[in-house]
C-alpha cells in the first residue's frame, strides 16, 4: 500500500511549505510523515479541531494521577506540543505518539498505508479504555480507603455500644453497598462516550404476529453506504429505510417460535455531542476480486439536521457544524493519501502532513466527489466530524 501526494485545490508555494498567515492566537502546525502515516496525521489534525475533544486530552494532561505512559498520554503531549509552542506555523514531529501506537497495535507496526477509519475507531475505543482503567483502579482504591475507615468505625462501635451497635453496623453497610452501586452504575462512562457515543435503536416487526422487538447498540462513529450523486442527508434517510427480511433472511419469531418474514428499521435515538460520520467508499466488487474506490459526488453541509431519529429522541433538534473531515485522495484503498481539512475562526484550513494551506471556498466543493467512474483519481471526503451547537 502506497501513499503519495496530488494537488487539492488550495493555496501553496514551490517549496511545499506552509503558507498560512495567522491572524489568530490558534496554532496551525503540520505534522512530519513517518512513511505512509498520513493516514494517523489527517485524522489527529481533524481532532485537533474538534475544541471539546482538545480541551477534555489537554486538561487530561493536567490531570491524570498515573506515570504510566499510553497512547493517551502520547496524544496529551502531542496536542500539548500544538497548543503551547512558540511557533504558531511549521511542523511537528509526532515521532512518540507514532512509536507508542505501532508498539501496541501490529496492524500499525509497518510503513504500509492504512485505514483512516479504522485508525480513528482504534484511537476513540483506546483512550475510552485506558480511561475506563483508570477510573475503575481510582474507585477500588477510594473502596479500600473506605473500607479501612468504615472497620476502624466498627471497631469502635463495638467497644462503646449499650445495645444498639448492631443498628449502627446495618447502617454502615447499607452506606457501603449504596456508594458500590453508585460508582459501578458510571464507571463505563467516560469523556470520550460523553462526546462520540450515540445510540442507534433496530426495531423489528414479525410479519406474522406483528410483535415488535427493539434493541438498542452504541456507537462512537457512524459508518453510511453512499450513493451516485446524492448528499449526506440522503444517505441517513437509506440508513433508516425500512428492511423486508424474507428468504433466506427471514427473522426468528420468539412469539411464532419460528423464522418469519419482518421488517427492520434502524433509527438514531440517542445523539452524540460530537458526530463522526463515515462514508463507505471501498466496496468489494466480486468481478475485479479486490475493494474499489465509488468517488461518487455526495454532498454534505457545514449545518446538519439528524431526521432519522426515533420517537423517543430527546435531542432530535440537535443542530450540527461541520469542523473538520478526513479526505482520501486517490484511486483506492491500496494507493492513495489523506489530508484534513478544518474550520479556523471562520476559514478553512488543508493539513498535508506537513504543509498547511488556506482553501479558497471556490474549491470546496472538489471534496464532494468527482464521478461513478471507478479507478479515477479523486479527492472525496471520507469521515466527517460534526459538533453540536448546544455543547
Amino acid at each position: 500500500m502506497f501513499c503519495f501526494k496530488m494537488g487539492h485545490g488550495v493555496s501553496s508555494d514551490t517549496t511545499g511549505q506552509a503558507v498560512v498567515e495567522s491572524n489568530s492566537n490558534e496554532h496551525s502546525l503540520g505534522l512530519v510523515n513517518f512513511g505512509n502515516t498520513c493516514y494517523c496525521n489527517s485524522v489527529l489534525q481533524a481532532l485537533y479541531f474538534c475544541k471539546p475533544f482538545r480541551e477534555r486530552v489537554l486538561n487530561y494532561r493536567i490531570t491524570q494521577k498515573s506515570k504510566k505512559e499510553n497512547l493517551l498520554t502520547c496524544l496529551a503531549d502531542l496536542f500539548h506540543m500544538i497548543v503551547s509552542g512558540k511557533r504558531r506555523t511549521g511542523a511537528l514531529q509526532p515521532k512518540k505518539f507514532i512509536n507508542k501506537l505501532r508498539k501496541e497495535n501490529s496492524t500499525f507496526d509497518n510503513d504500509m498505508q492504512q485505514d483512516a477509519h479504522e485508525f480513528l475507531n482504534h484511537l476513540l475505543n483506546t483512550c475510552a479504555d485506558i480511561l475506563t482503567a483508570e477510573k475503575k483502579e481510582e474507585k477500588e482504591k477510594h473502596d479500600k480507603q473506605r473500607s479501612k475507615s468504615n472497620n476502624f468505625a466498627v471497631s469502635n462501635n463495638n467497644t462503646q455500644c449499650n445495645g444498639d451497635g448492631q443498628h449502627n453496623r446495618m447502617s454502615i453497610n447499607t452506606n457501603i453497598n449504596g456508594d458500590t452501586a453508585s460508582a459501578h452504575s458510571s464507571i463505563e462512562d467516560t469523556w470520550i462516550h460523553e462526546l462520540f457515543q450515540g445510540t442507534l435503536v433496530s426495531t423489528t416487526k414479525c410479519l406474522n404476529c406483528e410483535t415488535v422487538s427493539s434493541k438498542d447498540e452504541n456507537f462512537l462513529d457512524l459508518s453510511i453506504d453512499v450513493e451516485e450523486n446524492t448528499s449526506i442527508t440522503t444517505c441517513l434517510r437509506v440508513f433508516s429505510n425500512i428492511e423486508t427480511l424474507s428468504g433466506e433472511s427471514k427473522y426468528y419469531c420468539e412469539t411464532c417460535s419460528s423464522k418469519q418474514e419482518a421488517t427492520k428499521r434502524m433509527r438514531i435515538k440517542k445523539l452524540p455531542r460530537i458526530l463522526a460520520l463515515h462514508l463507505k467508499r471501498f466496496k468489494y466488487f466480486e468481478v475485479f476480486k479486490q475493494y474499489k474506490k465509488l468517488s461518487y459526488r455526495v454532498v454534505f453541509p457545514f449545518e446538519l439536521r439528524l431526521l432519522n431519529t426515533s420517537e423517543d429522541c430527546t435531542n432530535n433538534d440537535r443542530i450540527y457544524d461541520l469542523v473538520s473531515l478526513v479526505v482520501h485522495c486517490g484511486i483506492g484503498p491500496n494507493r492513495g493519501h489523506y489530508i484534513a481539512v478544518v474550520k479556523r475562526d471562520g476559514s478553512w484550513l488543508v493539513f498535508d502532513d506537513e504543509t498547511v494551506d488556506r482553501l479558497d471556498p471556490s474549491n470546496f466543493e472538489e471534496f464532494y466527489g468527482v464521478s461513478h467512474d471507478l479507478g479515477r483519481q479523486s479527492e472525496t471526503s471520507y469521515i466527517l466530524f460534526y459538533e453540536s451547537r448546544d455543547y
